[in-house]
């Protein structure tokens, strides 16, 4: 199952916070939980991505972050999050970036390929080439049909966005729309509707995998994949099975791989458990959060799942403290009034960047280098609950 990034900040906060009227809930309730089906389940994921969305246009409104495109997926006026949600989308935002752009920055004129699991409405790959035409890098978003085509209407619809685009085209033949609107491809940007669970091995063994259907798919090419709270929605089988599917089956080992997550942890202390209880009023159920609680074991699922060449983790109040530099820190502390520290450091302690990877057979490995210095948190007394 394909699902956007849309597990924001503001659904972990305790119920001191969440009773502050200015939440994302949609008023579904606890008691239809047994009563919605699974494409109930399904729709109320896919519509979170456009809490992210706002989130993020918060942010940027507010100078946290630079985004002049998350405008364009974003519909009438932006409410004002709070400063702890602003501050949280900007570590999730930066914490990620580092990891992508010390990938892309390692031999540049190389080809990559970049897959984001469940994008939603994200902005990364018109951020990265914004800043630089030249890479060669072809992105991947995969989502559910419903997510893929407003996205592409959102693009058709933005001169800036489109022209992104276009800019790498040799012939505008290249860009290609199916006929319902739910698919893009070019050379360099493809936007396929699939749902995960197709990944899965159960799945895969009698179909071919959808993902070798794209003209531009390679499985030779360095290969970053992104899933920012995409699969902790999926039953901790599928979420395995995706990942042993594209880590075991689909490229070869031979290929150098990475992969990038976020996610909720560490759900059996009061924290967490209030964080779980105000996600499932709104029908919402974090399906691997109980097998993948803490750091170490994100970094064994890594490990089991093939990236063997490194695994790192960190929680956002580690890399708050620990990647953003004092100026870049004090810059943020002067956007806006700043005074929910203890409710920060707690929700922070909530959520994680998990990394890991494989070289390859290439004798110049690339993530090795790119990501050997990225600072991995030491384990701390309650990390495997």
């Amino acid at each position: 199952m394909s699902l956007p990034p849309k597990s924001n900040l503001s659904d972990l906060l305790s119920s001191k916070l969440a009773t502050r009227g200015r939440g994302r809930g949609r008023g579904l309730g606890p008691n239809r939980g047994d009563e919605r089906t699974d494409e109930d389940k399904d729709r109320i994921v896919q519509k979170t991505d456009e809490d992210a969305s706002v989130s993020r246009m918060s942010a940027v409104g507010l100078g946290y972050l630079e985004d002049p495109f998350t405008r364009a997926f974003v519909k009438g006026q932006i409410p004002r999050r709070y400063p702890i949600i602003n501050r949280g989308t900007y570590v999730r935002t930066t914490a990620i970036d580092t990891l992508v752009n010390r990938f892309l920055a390692q031999r540049p004129s190389e080809p990559k390929q970049i897959i984001s699991l469940g994008a939603g409405s994200d902005t990364r790959f018109f951020r990265i080439i914004s800043k630089n035409q030249s890479i060669a890098l072809t992105y991947h978003e995969l989502d559910f049909p419903t997510n893929t085509s407003l996205k592409i209407q959102c693009i058709q619809q933005s001169h800036g966005l489109l022209s992104i685009v276009q800019a790498k085209l040799k012939a505008p033949s290249e860009l290609s729309i199916s006929p319902d609107g739910t698919t893009l491809t070019s050379p360099n940007y493809n936007i396929l509707p699939m749902d995960l669970r197709n990944l899965s091995q159960n799945q895969s063994s009698s179909h071919s995998n959808p993902l070798l259907s794209l003209s531009n798919f390679s499985t030779a090419v360095p290969t970053l994949i992104l899933s920012e709270c995409c699969l902790v929605y999926l039953s901790p089988q599928y979420a395995d099975s995706v990942l042993h599917t594209l880590a075991k089956e689909l490229f070869p080992s031979s290929t150098a791989l990475g992969f990038i997550l976020y996610e909720p942890i560490r759900p059996n202390d009061a924290f967490g458990r209030v964080m779980i209880s105000n996600l499932a009023t709104r029908g919402i159920h974090l399906q691997t959060l109980k097998k993948y609680s803490s750091l170490t074991r994100q970094r064994q699922r890594l490990l089991i799942s093939g990236f063997e060449s490194g695994q790192g983790a960190s929680d956002v109040d580690f890399i708050w403290n620990n990647w953003i530099d004092e100026a870049e820190k004090e810059r943020i502390a002067n956007l806006e009034m700043f005074d929910e520290i203890e409710e920060w450091r707690m929700l922070g302690k909530h959520y994680c960047v998990a990394w890991g990877w494989r070289d390859g057979a290439d004798n110049q490995p690339i993530f090795t280098p790119a990501w050997y210095e990225v600072i991995s948190q030491d384990e701390i007394e309650d990390d495997i609950g």
